[in-house]
C-alpha cells in the first residue's frame, strides 16, 4: 500500500541512487524541503481520491516525522459500487505556520 511515508522512502532511494551522500543528510534535506504531502490513491472502484494530507515536521533520531492533518474516511459503499467518503480533519493542528503568517494568512 502507498502512503506518505512510502513516498518519503522512495524519494530517499532516488537521491541515494544518484549520489553518494549519507542517508541522514538526505533525510534532513528532504525534511527541510517539503512542507506538506497530499497523498492521492486509487480506490477499488478505480476512482482517485485524496486519502491523506500530512505535514512534514523534521528529521528526529534519523527518521522523518510527519503530522497527519486529514485522513479519508470511507463511508458505506453505494449500490452502484462507487466508494464514498470524506476527508476528515484529525485532532492534530498545523505546526509550521510561519510561511502562512508571512504571506498574510490569518490563522484562527
Amino acid at each position: 500500500m502507498n502512503s506518505p511515508a512510502d513516498m518519503l522512502n522512495r524519494l530517499e532511494t532516488l537521491v541515494l541512487m544518484g549520489m553518494d551522500i549519507p542517508l541522514m543528510a538526505v533525510r534532513r534535506q528532504i525534511a527541510s524541503a517539503i512542507d506538506i504531502i497530499v497523498h492521492l490513491g486509487r480506490l477499488r472502484d478505480k476512482t482517485r481520491k485524496v486519502l491523506e494530507i500530512v505535514e512534514v515536521l523534521n528529521c528526529i533520531n534519523g527518521e522523518i516525522v510527519v503530522n497527519p492533518l486529514y485522513l479519508f474516511q470511507e463511508k458505506e459503499c453505494q449500490q452502484d459500487g462507487k466508494v464514498s467518503g470524506v476527508l476528515e480533519k484529525t485532532e492534530n493542528s498545523l505546526v509550521n505556520t510561519q510561511k502562512l503568517i508571512k504571506m498574510g494568512v490569518k490563522l484562527s
